[in-house]
């Protein structure tokens, strides 16, 4: 077998506090939604996907890739935005092996009034700590990161 190429000590460094931000973040943001808006943060995540279509409209698997998520927790997510009204599901007329998931009137007033407390959050956790040019950066590295080579890489969980 052959030996591990260990990290460098700068990569190691670097791998650190990317770990801690993951880990911290994720809780952070979470924790907002579910105490303000009765939301996880998979379920904002999918009411702004629809939202940001002009038909408020999306195939199923086209919403799973876009989620980074498997389709089997998606449809759960689905079906608990579905059971609270924020979300419908039906066949899609041109195929109907597809379900189109829509986002709802509900649902868009759920996402508009969720919107300022998560936004908030989001700069007092990221925004208000960095520099404009902190900001370019990260936005570079994100990108950088977003779509691995290997889909090996992200287990489907986003």
């Amino acid at each position: 077998m052959a030996e591990p190429v260990w990290l460098t000590p700068m990569e190691h460094d670097a791998w650190m506090a990317l770990a801690e931000v993951l880990f911290r973040l994720p809780a952070g943001l979470e924790s907002q939604l579910q105490r303000d808006a009765g939301l996880a943060m998979a379920d904002y995540m999918v009411l702004v996907m629809l939202s940001e279509r002009d038909d408020h409209c999306m195939r199923m698997s086209e919403l799973a890739t876009s989620a980074s998520t498997s389709q089997s927790r998606l449809s759960r997510i689905v079906a608990r935005l579905e059971a609270a009204g924020y979300v419908t599901r039906e066949m899609a007329p041109d195929d109907r092996r597809a379900v189109i998931a829509t986002l709802t009137e509900s649902g868009l007033s759920k996402l508009v009034a969720a919107a300022p407390g998560h936004v908030a959050q989001v700069r007092r956790l990221i925004f208000d700590r960095l520099t404009p040019a902190q900001v370019a950066s990260l936005t570079e590295v994100a990108r950088a990161l977003e779509h691995p080579d290997d889909s090996d890489a992200c287990d489907g969980a986003p």
